[in-house]
């Protein structure tokens, strides 16, 4: 399930080489600490939380709204507990950029001590980066990919995309536990303080009609949906359309299109796990499968607006203190147990106890 989405400001520049080698220290301590108490699985379902993590990052003295929070944060995770992974039975793989790509083989690179199935591992990686960003296409392109697994096969993902438009970065968490569905509300929530206009959303479980249309588009001869997508391009849509003619190029697309013929896929989740199928293809046969069995996909962004702990005027609900205090007092023991200099402890905890 994806279980949550936070939306950042766009901040350039990286973090000083002192203070990432001290977040590095104390991130390792924090993760040795809740993975040797409570197990790697929570320690997942721990990162997978928007708002869990966000505090991690603020607790380990980085921005607390920057959008370098969770590059920076995911980088002193893999980088605090290199050396340390078959111990912990917790395995990170992925990164910015160009190690994003470098997922598939970090993770083979650790099967000897899996009792899971690598390929299994590969395979959800893959698919919660292609949802993110050719299922669900809401103006942010993909750029930061970490993947954290455990030796058993529990895995949680967190990514991060940039809108150049609007200079914000949107962070998706994902968690292994409950999917049973790539394609069909794989989030059990999407909180952020940002809603886009201009949303294509193929995951929505009022997608499901376009879904089905599109998949057994798929499996029609190219020269059919080529020429239908000329014809389409004639057609005046609604300006609220997120999917316009003039973006699609029927040409361009014939030769993914001749693969999907080939292939036959069964399910949209076969479809959209093709290799070729991307944001472009996704939007041609949505819009398709629109026009000519009138079955339109959702159109809404899935974020919703929500607070960590509630508000201090009661909106949209009265601040929880129970779990406000449970949350500050579990991050303020894993501190006081990490085994770091004085001087860094002290100042982790006199930045924990603001928030206190």
């Amino acid at each position: 399930m994806r279980t949550g989405l936070a939306n950042l400001p766009l901040h350039h520049g990286k973090a000083p080489r002192w203070l990432f080698q001290l977040m590095k220290s104390l991130a390792r301590e924090i993760s040795v600490f809740l993975v040797s108490n409570q197990g790697p699985q929570e320690y997942l379902r721990k990162l997978s939380d928007p708002f869990w993590f966000q505090a991690l990052g603020c607790v380990l003295g980085f921005d607390w709204h920057s959008s370098g929070l969770t590059t920076t944060v995911c980088g002193a995770i893999k980088e605090g507990i290199k050396g340390l992974e078959r111990e912990l039975g917790l395995f990170v793989a992925g990164g910015k950029g160009a190690t994003s790509r470098r997922t598939p083989v970090e993770i083979e690179a650790q099967a000897a001590h899996l009792h899971a199935n690598p390929s299994d591992l590969i395979y959800a990686s893959r698919m919660a980066a292609k949802v993110d960003s050719n299922a669900l296409q809401d103006g942010y392109q993909l750029y930061h990919h970490c993947f954290f697994f455990t030796g058993s096969g529990d895995w949680a993902v967190i990514q991060q995309g940039m809108n150049e438009a609007t200079r914000y970065a949107r962070r998706y968490h994902w968690l292994a536990e409950g999917v049973k569905d790539f394609v069909c509300e794989p989030q059990c929530a999407i909180c952020c303080d940002r809603q886009e206009k201009v949303v294509l959303d193929m995951v929505a479980s009022d997608s499901e009609g376009a879904r089905q249309a599109s998949t057994a588009l798929s499996r029609e001869k190219p020269e059919k949906l080529v020429e239908e997508l000329k014809q389409i391009q004639s057609l005046e849509l609604p300006t609220r359309h997120p999917i316009q003619p003039e973006d699609i190029h029927p040409e361009r697309l014939r030769g993914v299109f001749l693969k999907t013929y080939e292939q036959q896929p069964q399910g949209f989740e076969e479809l959209l796990a093709m290799p070729g199928v991307g944001a472009r293809t996704i939007r041609a046969l949505a819009l398709i499968a629109e026009v000519l069995y009138g079955a339109p996909p959702s159109f809404q962004d899935p974020a919703r607006y929500s607070f960590a702990h509630g508000g201090k005027d009661g909106h949209p609900y009265p601040v929880d203190r129970q779990a406000y205090y449970t949350s500050v007092d579990f991050l303020k023991k894993a501190i006081a147990s990490a085994r770091i200099g004085h001087y860094e402890k002290m100042r982790a905890l006199r930045r924990l106890s603001r928030f206190y």
